[in-house]
């Protein structure tokens, strides 16, 4: 039996880092998301499945590992798969990360700081050999819950639910820590190290931009270690040499792809100039350093969140860490603590929506800061003790405290309400129509996963007006649907004229652009309504048409359907859907899930009036219930709640 026991610690210590991986999968797996979610999780499945190219910088990496493993046979969906590929990375990247943290342990010598009492020293030795062990089980001990912490974060478990390229990024982020790191302390210093750094560094940038933000702790790492001498500048050149080849051939897949006009080409990097324009995010750069209002408001979410982040313990570790990695190896804390800084007071200057993900590599870094406050915390328990069992115990019980808090957040398991907002806007349209939205966070991006991989209402046409002001998406409409623009190629022609200029950055005509663009808008609904039904999303009618800067042609209307405007001729009563759609609302709620009820009760309140106008009461009921009974919390106005 106790040669058993001997053999399971042995294997756990062997295989610690992968072992606390696959049950943080387990964990990870019982919070996935069934299938789409808010913002670009449709998209991005899509061009996974189709081998297409995805919004700036197009994150070839991504696409084609992706691709790959959809190839598994395994028996789910293709969106619930990309699923869970994002939660096996997240999983991953806490293996690579609580491997990188016992590294950066081990070489703290914590050992080396045991003080030996005048009537020790004849026991030194054996002293000192027991306090290398106890370090090694400390290390190890600090390492796993350390990466428990971080993997059960708010923001680092978000990535982990559904398909985005943030979750491959956490595991390349890791393995760029790793191999810096290893090479950092390794005694021999070989080219070939720094030139597995420029290999891995490649795939960062492959992937995403955000590996921008890592990358201080490995220059100020290597110029410690190697100083600026000659032998710097040939390791420089040899990271290079793999860096620049292996990112060309990555990236040259962007062209390849788009010459070959697949189903989503965004961007169509065909040529050198929209190659360069997509890869750049130039479309971006007007939310980088926006302004200085906007860097406030996020640096104030940021440290009002963070104490919850990691469920309050982790933020007390670290801020120990922090204080006693100062006093341990000062170039280390300088490292870490620099990284820190410029991976945050970078993103806080990036004034988008979603801006959470970007902070996932402060929290990172900041894990290695825990560790080291862990190692602190667990000495001195075990000095106050005189007992390794209670500290274990009290220190596991701590680095669970994250999971326990932050679970209900970050579930995603009961999230149903993108598949089925989308599933049933392109059910209820008509055969052969056209909708014209810009909701792209909420069915817009949705359905191209719904359309082009499981080929669900592939009849109905969905325009995205934000999209149709770029060059590069006529092109993608054409190839998708041939007929849309048979009869306005003077206005489409003077479009992209007028906005050519602009994209290529020389001097263009904004008044000249816009008219066009609305000439584009307008034109076609007059060129298709005699062919196809035609609807608008109720955020036009809300904002671009009561600004005057949207309206329809001479002599149409809209008219409320269930979800969106449909375009009318003349006065006569347009019928509408019954609403027997099924709508299933989440346990929590966030913006996007709050915007879907409003924007349907709110078209349901419209045709209710509708149906009020034209005399028809018991029809007004049927949608005045439906609001009652599926969104109780909606504000019906006073005279319909009291139909």
């Amino acid at each position: 039996m106790k040669n058993l026991l001997t053999a399971i610690t042995g294997v756990t210590r062997k295989y610690y880092a992968g072992l606390i991986s696959f049950f943080v999968f387990i964990v990870y797996v019982f919070t996935l998301a069934p299938g789409v979610v808010e913002i670009d999780s449709g998209e991005l499945a899509s061009v996974q499945s189709t081998l297409g190219i995805a919004h700036p910088t197009g994150y070839p990496l991504f696409t084609m590992i992706g691709h790959l493993l959809l190839k598994i046979p395994l028996p789910f969906s293709i969106i619930y798969r990309t699923n869970l590929f994002a939660a096996l990375w997240c999983a991953l990247g806490i293996w690579i990360i609580i491997k990188s943290i016992t590294l950066f342990l081990n070489n703290m010598n914590f050992a080396g700081e045991t003080k030996l009492k005048p009537k020790q020293k004849k026991n030194a030795i054996q002293i000192i050999t027991a306090a290398n062990e106890n370090s090694k089980e400390h290390i190890l001990l600090s390492a796993i819950c350390a990466g428990l912490i971080l993997a059960f974060s708010k923001t680092f478990w978000d990535q982990s639910n559904s398909v985005e390229v943030y979750s491959l990024q956490i595991f390349l982020i890791g393995l760029i820590i790793f191999v810096t790191l290893k090479t950092y302390f390794s005694a021999i210093n070989k080219l070939t190290d720094w030139c597995l750094f420029g290999l891995v560094l490649a795939l960062g940038f492959s992937n995403h931009m955000t590996t921008l933000l890592l990358l201080p702790l490995p220059a100020i790492l290597f110029f410690q270690k190697e100083k600026f001498s000659l032998t710097a500048v040939k390791k420089i050149f040899f990271s290079l040499a793999v860096f620049i080849p292996v990112m060309m051939i990555i990236y040259s897949y962007l062209p390849i792809r788009a010459s070959q006009n697949p189903v989503m080409n965004w961007g169509n990097p065909v040529n050198i100039d929209n190659f360069l324009r997509h890869v750049s995010g130039k479309q971006y750069h007007v939310w980088l350093f926006a302004s200085m209002e906007a860097a406030k408001k996020h640096l104030g979410d940021y440290l009002a969140g963070f104490p919850s982040e990691s469920g309050y313990i982790g933020m007390m570790a670290g801020f120990i860490g922090i204080f006693f990695s100062f006093k341990n190896n000062k170039k280390l804390f300088s490292a870490l603590t620099l990284t820190f800084l410029f991976s945050v007071l970078y993103s806080i200057n990036y004034d988008i929506a979603d801006l959470a993900s970007y902070f996932v590599t402060s929290y990172i870094i900041f894990s290695f800061f825990i560790a080291f406050g862990l190692i602190k915390l667990i000495s001195f328990l075990r000095d106050k003790f005189k007992k390794e069992i209670p500290v274990t115990a009290v220190i596991i019980v701590f680095s669970f405290l994250p999971l326990a808090l932050n679970y209900a957040d970050a579930d995603d398991s009961d999230i149903h309400i993108f598949d089925d907002y989308t599933r049933s806007i392109l059910n209820k349209a008509d055969k052969n129509s056209i909708l014209f939205s810009y909701q792209w966070d909420y069915f817009t991006a949705a359905t191209y996963y719904f359309q082009n991989v499981e080929n669900y209402r592939k009849d109905v046409i969905v325009i995205d007006k934000e999209l149709l002001r770029r060059s590069w998406y006529y092109n993608q409409l054409k190839r998708n649907h041939p007929d849309l623009f048979g009869n306005m190629e003077t206005e489409v022609s003077n479009f992209l004229t007028a906005v050519r200029p602009f994209e290529l950055d020389e001097q263009y005509d904004s008044g000249t652009i816009e008219s066009c663009y609305r000439a584009v808008m307008t034109n076609l609904i007059s060129t298709n309504i005699d062919k196809k039904s035609y609807y608008i999303g109720p955020e036009l009618f809300q904002n671009e048409m009561q600004r005057g800067e949207f309206s329809l042609p001479q002599g149409y209307k809209l008219v409320p359907d269930l979800f969106l405007f449909k375009v009318s001729k003349g006065n006569e009563y347009v019928p509408a859907p019954d609403p027997d759609f099924n709508l299933r609302l989440p346990n929590k709620h966030n913006h996007y899930i709050d915007f879907i009820e409003n924007a349907v009760g709110s078209m349901l309140t419209y045709r209710a009036y509708y149906e009020l106008q034209f005399k028809k009461p018991e029809r007004a009921k049927i949608y005045i219930d439906k609001i009652k009974k599926d969104f109780p919390d909606f504000q019906l106005p006073a005279d319909l709640a009291n139909r």
